[in-house]
């Protein structure tokens, strides 16, 4: 059977909200249904009209079990929906998209509602295991006697519990934390401090502008709270970022020399994204007006510890299998998980022997100009909600694209463990 053509006709997604010392306004599902709400109410279809709803989330809360499921159910899409939720870390919006796109390619669906929602603020509190331990002592006790014994083994740091989202962003393999892979790769491109501060500055300049020119008003939904607050932007941009500013913070991961700092890393952030997946079929039964095509899909692994060079992998072994140049490629979105991150994974794709030994090309793929990557700014100045990012940058490169009349573009990410995903898009006529 050949293979279907696969389209994205819309999406939309929340503000990115930052993080800041408490749980935020939403949770994960609150926050797909606030901007899966107007997206579906803009369809010429009945919402039970889709097949299948998935969802990436990689901090599902207690409350909210199968998230994918919970939205379905509150967006009002039937009880007959089926839902699921993925998680590949940092690829799970990504990953929702492209079990979507194999679906409808193999031609078992035809509607799918693709999407990743996060909540960093929300991520929970961890008692370490001597506590745990102690607490389940406890527990069993029999006996004042057995009681008093345990009560003795009582510690002060018991109750200081650990942020799970410091557990979570630290390898179990290499045990090292991600900002800690991004120096490594830092130190073997030789990316500078001074580089990775210029990258992070324009990337708040470019993400204001956007802001600016009103090119994210048709991508980004007005969310409100319980209280009836407004939130309409990504509110972590700073306009006025500046080079000399960000050389004043201190190194986070590897003091005092190290390259990632707050300035230049990616924020921790709650936000969610969707879109809507389709097959030729459904395009016409329903007079819909695709954005793009979704041309190929590829995911890439490699050490964990060098996991941020994942998507030089990835991405490239799309342009091979489809014939492509660099040149072809017209617009990229790399996730900024960091700077120095973004800054080595380019200088891989200028690096003779790199793109020689391990990709097995004749010499360099080449250099990305910087006025097709990320144009629009990223997530060191709008934020990572880890299960959201590769499905917004998917949707913003088909935003983008449709916006500049181009033809071909490519989101790729790094992910967390050591792996690397990339989607081709190309315009439809």
């Amino acid at each position: 059977m050949t293979d279907r053509p696969v389209y994205l006709v819309d999406g939309a997604r929340t503000p990115f909200l930052k993080a800041r010392g408490k749980p935020g306004p939403f949770t994960p599902v609150d926050l797909a249904v606030q901007c899966g709400r107007p997206l579906l109410t803009r369809q010429p279809f009945a919402r039970d009209a889709f097949d299948l709803v998935i969802l990436g989330c990689v901090n599902v809360i207690a409350d909210e079990m199968n998230p994918a499921r919970v939205v379905a159910l509150r967006l009002g899409m039937g009880a007959a929906m089926a839902a699921f939720t993925v998680q590949i870390n940092c690829g799970s919006g990504m990953q929702s998209i492209d079990t979507a796109y194999r679906y409808v390619r193999d031609g078992s669906h035809d509607l799918i509602l693709a999407g990743g929602a996060e909540a960093l603020s929300h991520a929970p509190l961890v008692l370490r295991q001597e506590a745990v331990e102690w607490y389940a002592g406890m527990a069993s006790a029999k006996g004042a006697l057995d009681t008093a014994s345990q009560l003795t083994g009582l510690r002060a740091n018991f109750f200081k519990p650990i942020i799970g989202l410091e557990r979570g962003l630290t390898d179990p393999i290499t045990d090292l934390n991600m900002g800690q892979t991004a120096e490594i790769l830092a130190h073997r491109f030789g990316i500078t401090r001074e580089q990775a501060d210029a990258y992070a500055v324009e990337s708040h300049k470019r993400l204001a502008r956007a802001q600016e020119e009103g090119w994210l008003a048709g991508e980004v939904m007005s969310a409100f709270d319980r209280e009836g607050a407004h939130y309409d932007h990504d509110d972590g941009v700073r306009p006025d970022s500046a080079v000399d500013a960000l050389a004043k913070l201190n190194p986070v991961f590897e003091k005092p020399y190290g390259k990632v700092t707050a300035g230049n890393a990616s924020q921790i952030t709650d936000g969610a994204s969707w879109v809507i997946v389709a097959s030729e079929r459904a395009v016409e039964e329903h007079g819909l007006s695709p954005i793009a095509r979704i041309a190929d899909s590829e995911w890439s692994a490699l050490d964990p510890s060098i996991m941020g060079l994942a998507p030089v992998l990835c991405s490239t072994a799309i342009t091979r299998r489809q014939g492509l140049s660099r040149d072809d490629v017209d617009l990229w979105e790399l996730n900024e998980a960091f700077a120095a991150q973004v800054l080595a994974c380019l200088a891989a794709w200028e690096d003779d022997a790199f793109c020689k030994q391990v990709m097995g090309l004749d010499g360099a793929f080449g250099k990305i100009d910087r006025d097709r990557l990320n144009v629009d700014g990223g997530a060191v100045s709008m934020g990572h909600p880890v299960g959201t990012s590769g499905n917004r940058i998917v949707l913003h490169l088909a935003n983008a694209m449709k916006r500049k009349g181009l033809a071909r573009g490519i989101a790729t990410e790094c992910i967390g463990g050591g792996q690397g995903g990339a989607m081709l898009l190309e315009a439809v006529a």
